[in-house]
């Protein structure tokens, strides 16, 4: 079609009023979605069909009318009308076969969300208004609607149409996350394939000579990691020492602790993921004709014990999924070399099987003399592979 579906994800900077509505909002929204649970399980336990979702909103306007579900009327009915949407999106997934039974969501282990109206959410340049946190009509009780947007004119607000608005706190800050159409890009680009190895050593070795770098080699995640390191075994010493019996207890200086460590652990996945954005979208801004990339079997490449905590940390699977919906919005073919494919082994000169090669074989020497360091010549293999992929596709 002419328009995709970006999705974008912004920080927010609430003050602290704001901070306990949004609180209050994502507990309702969690009461309502295990209140319709309850009720199609209760429903379904008496022998009785699957109850509709406008029923079940019917039934729960009446509950807000009662004097023990009061504090209901306080809250924006959009956000437990999509709550209880989703307990039924849910439910009626598991009856088709599409997931599992749905769990009720907890106080202390679920994500705190919810979702905003559509229709209703308006975004300023540095301001998202949430609907409902303040009905005053007065401008200094208006103020409480508009929370600050951490990243100023990232999200556009002309003539634009928002999808599925939802507002998620990770245990530190709250983000907004909303899709909007954008105008698809029609040129198909025209420059050479490019064939990446992913590896250890290197994040990737392209074949046009170009070699990205292992983020966790650096100084700043080397520290950043030994901090990590550091803290675990103090909050680790401290369970030990408030230990009452058989049961573990948590005193405020170790929730104090773990929010530190949260803090270092986001931090370090902020920092791989960026540098995963970069490296991946400087691929793209090359504009090959096609991307081939070799399917890795990453749970098996965690059997090993040496080398599992390095393959951990370089994102895989984030960097295929990036590449995936980049190359697919740039209009670049995308090519998955088969698992088995030898991308290492075989000789990028004669095509001879190097069959006993090891991992600690950095440098490919062949019979025929070809000299060449092995994840190089991996990526020019790849290259091989999707250029014939690529021809008999066009």
């Amino acid at each position: 079609g002419d328009y995709v579906i970006k999705t974008i994800r912004v920080m927010l900077i609430p003050n602290n009023k704001q901070k306990t509505k949004l609180f209050q909002y994502a507990n309702t929204a969690r009461f309502a979605y295990n209140w319709a649970l309850s009720k199609e399980q209760e429903n379904y336990k008496n022998g009785n069909k699957f109850i509709s979702n406008g029923d079940l909103r019917k039934e729960f306007t009446q509950l807000k009318k009662t004097k023990e579900y009061a504090w209901l009327n306080n809250i924006s009915n959009n956000v437990t009308k999509q709550s209880i949407k989703d307990a039924c999106i849910a439910y009626s997934r598991f009856f088709k076969g599409f997931s599992n039974f749905p769990k009720f969501k907890s106080k202390k282990h679920s994500p705190p969300s919810f979702y905003q109206d559509n229709g209703k959410i308006r975004f300023t340049n540095t301001h998202i208004k949430v609907e409902g946190f303040s009905n005053s009509k007065k401008k200094k009780r208006q103020k409480l609607n508009f929370i600050k947007l951490a990243e100023p004119n990232r999200i556009p607000t002309e003539n634009c149409k928002y999808y599925n608005p939802r507002i998620k706190y990770d245990g530190l800050n709250w983000y907004i996350t909303v899709s909007i159409e954008c105008k698809n890009i029609s040129t198909i680009p025209v420059n050479t394939g490019i064939g990446i190895d992913l590896g250890i050593n290197n994040l990737a070795v392209c074949s046009d000579a170009t070699i990205y770098n292992n983020i966790n080699k650096t100084f700043k995640i080397r520290k950043l990691e030994k901090r990590k390191r550091r803290l675990q075994r103090s909050i680790s010493r401290k369970y030990l020492k408030n230990k009452k019996g058989e049961s573990y207890c948590k005193t405020s200086n170790i929730i104090k602790s773990e929010k530190k460590l949260l803090k270092i652990i986001k931090k370090l996945t902020n920092i791989r993921h960026n540098y995963l954005h970069q490296t991946t979208t400087e691929i793209i801004k090359r504009k090959p004709s096609f991307i081939c990339i070799e399917d890795l079997s990453v749970s098996k490449m965690m059997k090993n014990k040496h080398l599992s905590k390095s393959i951990q940390q370089q994102n895989f699977y984030e960097f295929r999924q990036q590449i995936e919906y980049k190359s697919k919005w740039n209009n670049i073919k995308l090519i998955i070399a088969d698992r088995y494919f030898p991308s290492s082994k075989l000789c990028s000169c004669c095509g001879d099987i190097k069959k006993d090669l090891k991992l600690s074989d950095r440098i490919y020497k062949c019979k025929c003399g070809n000299i060449i360091d092995r994840d190089y010549q991996a990526s020019l293999n790849l290259k091989k592979y999707g250029e014939n992929i690529f021809k008999s596709i066009s």
